[in-house]
């Protein structure tokens, strides 16, 4: 089995070294726990998958179609840390509502107002994120979907969201102007994803390339002052052995305890070999323990 060190600064996956472990000649069970957060990412052919585990990082490429265990331990709310059920995006109710990190103009960047010098809950963290260059783009799933994202999250945004293909449509200053073009975009096209479709590999024969030059006819002259003509369609390939006829989704809170063999993995999802699939990143926060030989 590999695993790598990760610098803990970056917000992606670097790989300064490999460690090998040599299994012996006897079964050994590895065990890890920590507190989860979303799958960190590469872009190859197929996408390579990490599992954050501390001071390693697990290749979940390299499990699939062994059997591996997962055991709910307790809550760790990303940004208190303390042991409280979480609410939503790795933190408890009150870290929710209060912390920076999760404004409204996160899912609504139309609402941002960091460039009007204006606070939302703090304006200092407001402007470092929301004051960089953002990307309006294109994603094939279920069907061809508008998003939004930093321009430093690409394409890592689009692996998580499970694309098989996905492309650049504007590059904006700043998130307030790429959150009003999604606006206007999305009154003609979806900015959903059907995670169940995604999920089952049923996506659509739509042209990303169709639909952006349609997209175009949907914006006024200011924003297509940031319009991208060049760029191309980026396509994603994931470690999938057998996509599900069905799909059903494992909740901790629900299943605190369970094991499967794995058959791929999509978006932030495991896919498991009966159908179970359970989504990473939204049980950041959670203490699991992982077993597997």
């Amino acid at each position: 089995m590999v695993y790598a060190h990760l610098y803990r600064n970056e917000p992606h996956v670097i790989l300064e070294k490999f460690r090998i472990f040599r299994h012996s000649r006897y079964k050994k069970i590895m065990e890890y726990e920590n507190v989860l957060r979303r799958m960190p990412t590469e872009l190859l052919n197929p996408v390579r998958y990490f599992l954050d585990m501390g001071d390693d990082l697990i290749i979940l490429n390299n499990l699939i179609g062994k059997e591996i265990e997962i055991s709910f331990n307790k809550y760790q709310c990303l940004s208190c840390g303390q042991d409280i059920p979480i609410f939503a995006q790795g933190m408890c109710k009150k870290c929710y509502f209060e912390s920076p990190q999760t404004g409204e103009w996160v899912m609504k960047p139309e609402l941002s107002q960091a460039h009007l010098g204006k606070a939302d809950r703090d304006l200092a963290f407001e402007q470092e994120v929301q004051l960089q260059p953002h990307i309006v783009y294109l994603a094939k799933t279920s069907d061809i979907k508008v998003g939004v994202t930093r321009q430093s999250q690409v394409p890592y945004r689009w692996i998580d969201q499970g694309a098989d293909e996905a492309m650049p449509i504007l590059k904006t200053p700043n998130r307030y102007l790429a959150g009003q073009a999604e606006v206007l975009i999305k009154k003609h096209i979806t900015d959903k994803t059907g995670w169940q479709k995604m999920l089952k590999g049923i996506g659509t024969d739509k042209n990303i390339l169709e639909v952006k030059n349609q997209v175009k006819n949907y914006l006024p002259d200011e924003l297509l002052s940031y319009w991208i003509d060049d760029a191309e369609p980026v396509k994603i390939h994931y470690p999938v052995h057998r996509y599900p006829e069905k799909v059903k989704s494992i909740q901790l809170d629900k299943t605190p305890e369970f094991k499967g063999k794995l058959a791929g993995i999509k978006g932030q999802y495991l896919i498991f070999d009966d159908g179970r699939v359970f989504n990473v990143r939204n049980h950041s926060g959670y203490v699991v323990q992982i077993k597997f030989d």
